[in-house]
């Protein structure tokens, strides 16, 4: 397969449903009066005692200076906090408040409704062989960018 014609129309399918299970979800999270990040971070917090910036910012992939800002913002609505570390005294520990806490029990669970109607026209088997090749796709790409030499690593081999 020549991949410089393919090249233009996969990355533009790529791009257009990346986009548009973006404003998809958006217009769930919106409806809480949250941005998709904000909402990534009450998600990734629920459940879980808190967690450290760094933490935070590896499991969600937002930056650290938009971490900081989005972790501001939920603390002027009063849904998390930042607490001195225990073991650690140069890092702040963002946990749920207990109202952070309740709007992640309410909201959780409708929000994954929400997101797999997405696949209710999908059957198992076309799930997994979407994952599968997504998967594939990550790792290519992830392979390509860590190697920088633009050749492929074993990595991806199947």
């Amino acid at each position: 397969m020549n991949s410089t014609s393919t090249f233009p129309t996969v990355l533009r399918e790529l791009l257009r449903t990346h986009q548009a299970f973006l404003a998809y979800a958006a217009s769930h999270v919106h409806s809480l009066d949250l941005t998709l990040p904000q909402y990534d971070i009450i998600i990734t917090l629920g459940d879980t005692s808190g967690m450290t910036f760094k933490k935070l910012g590896e499991k969600t992939l937002i930056t650290k200076g938009t971490l900081t800002g989005v972790i501001g913002r939920l603390e002027d609505k009063g849904l998390v906090q930042r607490v001195a570390s225990e073991t650690d005294g140069r890092s702040q520990i963002v946990r749920l408040t207990a109202a952070g806490e309740d709007l992640y029990q309410h909201s959780f669970p409708e929000h994954l409704v929400f997101i797999n109607r997405i696949f209710d026209d999908y059957s198992p088997e076309d799930i997994a062989d979407l994952e599968h090749s997504l998967r594939r796709l990550h790792q290519t790409v992830t392979a390509l960018r860590s190697n920088g030499s633009g050749t492929l690593t074993d990595e991806t081999d199947e």
